[in-house]
C-alpha cells in the first residue's frame, strides 16, 4: 500500500511540473551569434532520480530574431540524410506560397539535428547564400543544440520491439523536437509542426487562420492540416513549453506521433480535428533513416485551396442525424451523409449569395470506398429560381458526369465564361445505397 502511495505521489507530482514548468529564457552573445540558456530546474529531493534534467543551449546560426511577435512559427527539423536532401526545396515552398503580408506575419524556424558539425556549416552557407533576404528580415532562423546537451541516445528501452538503431534514432528524434518546441515558444501565437521534405498549399498561412476562426471559442490542443504523420500539426504556443517537456521525459518510450497523440488526449480533446483540403504533402523519395524508401502521400492535400464562396446548401436526398448538406461544401473533416430513397429526383445545389466565375469545380463522395454516389452528373446554372416548394437552378450547362464517385474539372471559365449563381449534383440512376458527400470545393476567378 505505501509502495502504491508512494508511486500515485511521484505520478502526480510529474503530471503538475508537465503541467507548471515553463522554463525562462535569456539570450547572450557568443561568438558573434546568439545562444539561448534555459535555467536550471530545482526538483525535491524524492523526484531527482525520476526525472531528467532539461539543461540546453541553443545556438542561433543564423537569421535576427524581431519583435513583436507573429501570427505563426513553422518549426522544421532537418539531419544529414544519406540519399540527397529536400530541405531547401521545402523551405522554398514555404516562401514561394506565401504572399509578403503572410511572410510578415511568420517566422521559419529550422534545426539542424545533426552531430555532423561540417555538415551543420554547410548547410548553414546554402541557406544563407540562397535565403538571405528571408534571413534579414527574421522571417527564417537557424539553430543547432550540441551533442552534449542530449540525454543517452543508446541502451535505451525497445518498448515496440524495434532493433537498438531504430529505437535511438526515433528517440533523438523526440528530443529534437523537444529543443526546437521550447527555442520556438516565446516567437509567436501558433506554432505549427513540419518535416524536412514537404511542400505547402498557396497561402497556407491564411487557410490556418481561417480554420482556426472557425473554431470560435471552442477548446482545443492540437489541429491537424495533414494525416500524415506529425507534419501539420498546429498548437498554441502557449503550449508549447509542456509540450516540450513532455517529449523529452519520455523521449525513449515511443515514437513522436504517439506522444504528440498522447499530449493531445492529456489536455482532454480525446479526438483529433482535422480539416481537409490538407495544406502540407509529403515529397520526400527516401526516409531520413538509413535512407529507406518512403513514398507517402496525402490525397487529401490540394496545391491551392478552394475558395468556396459564401452559399446556401439545398438537397432533397434525406439527411442522417447531424451529417446535414452544408457540412459538404465545409472544408474540414465533416461530411453530408444522405440515407436511401436516392433516385432520379435527388439533387444536391449549391446557391451562391452573389453571382461568381467558376474556374474549378471538385467534388468527392464516398467514405472508405463505400456510400459512393454511383451514377450522377454536375450542372452549373445561371440564375436561381425559387418555388414555393424549393430552390432550383436553371439556365443549365452540364460539365461533366461523376467517375467512381468523383468529379475534377477545371479551366471551366472557358467553357462558360459569365458569372453564375449554382452548381448541382444531379441523380441519373437509383440506387439502394448510402451516399457520402465529403468534399464539395468550387474554385473562382476574377472577370475580366
Amino acid at each position: 500500500m505505501r509502495c502504491h502511495l508512494k508511486t500515485l505521489v511521484q505520478l502526480a507530482a510529474g503530471l503538475f511540473i508537465l503541467a507548471s514548468v515553463y522554463i525562462m529564457q535569456r539570450p547572450r552573445s557568443e561568438n558573434k551569434s546568439l545562444t539561448w540558456i534555459w535555467d536550471r530546474e530545482t526538483l525535491p529531493e524524492e523526484m531527482e532520480s525520476h526525472y531528467l534534467r532539461f539543461n540546453v543551449s541553443i545556438k542561433l546560426l543564423a537569421g535576427d530574431p524581431q519583435h513583436p511577435k507573429k501570427y505563426l512559427t513553422v518549426g522544421l527539423s532537418s539531419v544529414k540524410r544519406q540519399k540527397g536532401s529536400y530541405l531547401q526545396s521545402t523551405l522554398k515552398s514555404i516562401f514561394t506560397q506565401s504572399s509578403e503580408k503572410e511572410l510578415a506575419e511568420m517566422v521559419v524556424v529550422v534545426l539542424l539535428a545533426d552531430f555532423d558539425l561540417n555538415w551543420v556549416q554547410e548547410t548553414v552557407q546554402t541557406i544563407t547564400e540562397e535565403f538571405s533576404q528571408h534571413l534579414s528580415k527574421g522571417q527564417l532562423l537557424v539553430i543547432h543544440a550540441q551533442q552534449g546537451t542530449y540525454p543517452p541516445l543508446t541502451g535505451l528501452k525497445r518498448n515496440f520491439n524495434d532493433a537498438p538503431n531504430r529505437v535511438s534514432f526515433r528517440s533523438k528524434q523526440n528530443v529534437d523536437y523537444s529543443f526546437l518546441l521550447h527555442f520556438s515558444s516565446n516567437l509567436s501565437r501558433y506554432y505549427i509542426m513540419l518535416e524536412d521534405d514537404v511542400t505547402c498549399s498557396r497561402n497556407f498561412l491564411s487557410s490556418i487562420r481561417k480554420h482556426v476562426r472557425s473554431l470560435d471559442a471552442s477548446k482545443w490542443a492540437t489541429l491537424e492540416f495533414s494525416k500524415l504523420g506529425y507534419i501539420g500539426k498546429l498548437y498554441k504556443s502557449c503550449d508549447l513549453p509542456s509540450l516540450a517537456r513532455f517529449l523529452y521525459n519520455f523521449y525513449q518510450e515511443m515514437p513522436c506521433d504517439f506522444l504528440l497523440t498522447h499530449f493531445r488526449t492529456l489536455l482532454m480533446q480525446d479526438k483529433p480535428i482535422r480539416f481537409r483540403p490538407s495544406l502540407f504533402q509529403h515529397m520526400g523519395t527516401y526516409s531520413s533513416f538509413q535512407g529507406t524508401f518512403n513514398h507517402l502521400k496525402d490525397e487529401d492535400f490540394l496545391d491551392e485551396p478552394a475558395d468556396n464562396p459564401p452559399a446556401d446548401i439545398y438537397t432533397n436526398i434525406p439527411a442522417f442525424t447531424t451529417y446535414t448538406a452544408d457540412q459538404a461544401y465545409n472544408q474540414d473533416s465533416s461530411y453530408f451523409w444522405g440515407t436511401s430513397p436516392i433516385d432520379t429526383e435527388s439533387f444536391f445545389l449549391v446557391a451562391f449569395h452573389k453571382p461568381v466565375l467558376v474556374s474549378r469545380v471538385r467534388i468527392q463522395t464516398g467514405l472508405d470506398e463505400k456510400d459512393l454516389l454511383a451514377s450522377a452528373v454536375v450542372e452549373i446554372g445561371r440564375t436561381l429560381v425559387k418555388t414555393e416548394s424549393k430552390m432550383e437552378c436553371s439556365g443549365l450547362e452540364t460539365l461533366g458526369s461523376l467517375q467512381q464517385g468523383k468529379f475534377d474539372k477545371s479551366d471551366l471559365e472557358q467553357l462558360v465564361n459569365t458569372k453564375v449563381s449554382c452548381v448541382q449534383i444531379r441523380v441519373t440512376a437509383e440506387q439502394s445505397d448510402w451516399v457520402v458527400i465529403n468534399n464539395f470545393q468550387i474554385w473562382t476567378a476574377k472577370a475580366d
